[in-house]
């Protein structure tokens, strides 16, 4: 049976990516502790075929100069301290999955991975930044693959769950005008790609991890109130979050419309497409 490593077990895509993955292969949790300890990491590798790499803080939150250090470190740090680990170990995994996101794109017209202007926001460099340290192992024969997720949606962790008291209450809305563009991803497909890129060999590079029909935050809200049978008349603006979330408000007012082509084109079927179908399966079962 191989072995994978997983940083960031504890989180909510974490926690479903284990479930699924431990029917399969054995797995071993790399604890936030072990990302600063270089001979732990590499002892770690030393017993691994594949390594994923989830490590870093919630994105969502107010971003004072402290925490936007956080969210980088959380995120650089950790992945140069694996990626150095593999280069230093005597055995050579076969596959490396690290995370970055749709931020590192612009939000002005649709992208996809071979159509790309990187956003020159904080987000935009945190990601470009991220992705580089993928780059730095040595080793060609080694895959590296990296992961653009978009907004996931599931149950019990997630901006899903976040969101579902409000719009219970009645008191969800648009923020601000609902024209800006929104690319999630059903926490069953995402989990689904994983499976995917471990079983295509040949497959290597950037994938973004968006369903393949984004929507509006306007559409996003409506439909959301039409399976709660919750009202969605109120409008939250802009300015209101600027000033909860400082630039953290950012992940919600700007938009983003991105297309995964490369696992479209890698053969990649999605299960949930649409908007609909996604919060239909997903609360309909919890309601």
């Amino acid at each position: 049976m191989k072995t994978i490593a997983i940083t960031g077990s504890s989180g909510f895509i974490g926690t479903n990516l284990i479930k699924l993955l431990e029917k399969q292969y054995n797995i071993i949790r790399i604890k936030r502790e072990d990302l600063a300890n270089i001979n732990k990491l590499i002892e770690i590798i030393d017993q691994t075929n594949i390594v994923i790499n989830l490590a870093g803080a919630s994105i969502i939150s107010r971003w004072s100069d402290k925490y936007k250090k956080t969210l980088y470190n959380s995120r650089i740090n950790s992945t140069k301290n694996i990626v150095d680990a593999i280069n230093r170990s005597k055995n050579k995994i076969e596959l490396f999955i690290s995370t970055s996101a749709i931020g590192i794109y612009k939000g002005d017209k649709k992208y996809n991975e071979d159509n790309i202007e990187y956003d020159n926001t904080f987000l935009g460099k945190l990601g470009k930044d991220w992705e580089k340290e993928v780059l730095k192992i040595e080793n060609n024969s080694i895959r590296k693959v990296i992961f653009r997720f978009g907004i996931v949606l599931g149950l019990n962790g997630g901006a899903l769950n976040k969101m579902l008291l409000p719009f219970k209450l009645g008191l969800g809305g648009c923020i601000g005008n609902g024209n800006q563009k929104f690319s999630f991803i059903h926490i069953k497909d995402l989990l689904s790609v994983y499976t995917f890129i471990i079983n295509h060999i040949n497959l290597e590079g950037e994938f973004n991890l968006t369903s393949p029909i984004s929507t509006t935050n306007y559409k996003f809200t409506k439909t959301l109130g039409k399976i709660l049978k919750r009202p969605t008349f109120i409008n939250i603006p802009e300015f209101v979050l600027n000033i909860l979330l400082s630039q953290g408000a950012t992940i919600l007012t700007k938009g983003q419309d991105i297309y995964p082509k490369r696992l479209l084109e890698s053969g990649f079927k999605f299960e949930f497409e649409n908007i609909e179908n996604t919060l239909i399966d997903l609360l309909n079962k919890k309601n």
